[in-house]
């Protein structure tokens, strides 16, 4: 997988340097305008964090997905179990009680003795061991209340081992791919591919003549190729400090808004930068419902 997705980017990279030199050295009908690649903001690839056996999966290729939803559930009975278990140790209170009791009586039992004592019916070391019996009983009390904290502490471990098994979004985007079915055994592999797909970026690479004059922070206006007559307000977010001496070229990456997922990953466009970039002809419309299928190649 990452073998591939490096392949995949070197030849996005070709061709934005082959567009750039192109640009530079041809004198083009709209010297403002660069080809661009729009991209997803982030690929993520998803797998559990602990090996088992694939309960559910509940998702599919396509569908869209938010931060934190389930999308799989690993076998977890055994994890069940033991959180059922830990929760019914912190629920006993009878040692506690006991020892509480014992306490009780062991005071009013000194209490007494020490009473004896001062009119000298008892000798000292029935006191003694009186007073060692409350003092036993008040170590028993403690005993008590650190096994609780130590029951509390295990049912903290077990609930963090069961939520191990469930496996959540960490991004709101849509599902590329689906590599593992329900009854699969998961170790390291990846079991989904995720796209954030809301903002989407623009990678473009310019000539080092313009080195200096893109900032980020600048407006450009972004022509899908697959959208014509149509144009997007996009935001310099990244200039690379370093210019390609091969190439004499740099690159350049902005962010482009897509709430509503009206503009796919994958397409190539075009990049107008400057003050035109913010021209009346810019489409900012943005529609109320996402649509239910969005490809992210």
């Amino acid at each position: 997988m990452n073998n591939a997705n490096g392949m995949t980017k070197r030849i996005k990279k070709t061709l934005l340097l082959a567009a750039a030199c192109f640009a530079s050295t041809a004198g083009a009908e709209e010297p403002h305008n660069f080809d661009c690649l729009i991209e997803p903001h982030m690929m993520v690839e998803i797998n559990s964090s602990v090996q088992g056996k694939i309960d559910s999966i509940t998702v599919e290729k396509s569908d869209l997905v938010e931060q934190g939803q389930t999308l799989v559930k690993l076998e977890s009975a055994v994890e069940q179990a033991t959180v059922e278990l830990a929760r019914a140790r912190t629920q006993l209170q009878a040692e506690y009680r006991t020892s509480k009791v014992s306490y009780q009586f062991a005071k009013r039992k000194l209490t007494r003795f020490d009473s004896m004592y001062n009119d000298d019916v008892v000798p000292l070391h029935n006191k003694d061991e009186v007073e060692t019996e409350k003092n036993l009983a008040a170590l028993k009390i403690q005993e008590a209340k650190e096994k609780q904290l130590l029951s509390e502490l295990e049912l903290r471990r077990a609930e963090e081992l069961l939520d191990q098994r469930t496996v959540k979004s960490p991004i709101t985007g849509v599902v590329v791919e689906r590599y593992k079915s329900p009854g699969e055994f998961v170790e390291d592999e990846p079991i989904l591919q995720l796209a954030q797909l809301d903002p989407l970026n623009v990678e473009v690479i310019l000539p080092a003549s313009m080195f200096g004059s893109i900032t980020p922070g600048m407006k450009g206006k972004v022509f899908p190729e697959s959208l014509r007559n149509t144009s997007y307000a996009a935001d310099v977010k990244i200039v690379d400090r370093i210019v390609d001496a091969s190439s004499g070229t740099f690159s350049v990456r902005l962010e482009l808004p897509n709430p509503d997922y009206k503009i796919p990953g994958g397409l190539k466009c075009q990049v107008k930068f400057g003050p035109a970039a913010n021209s009346t002809h810019t489409d900012n419309t943005r529609t109320a419902n996402k649509p239910a299928l969005v490809s992210a190649r």
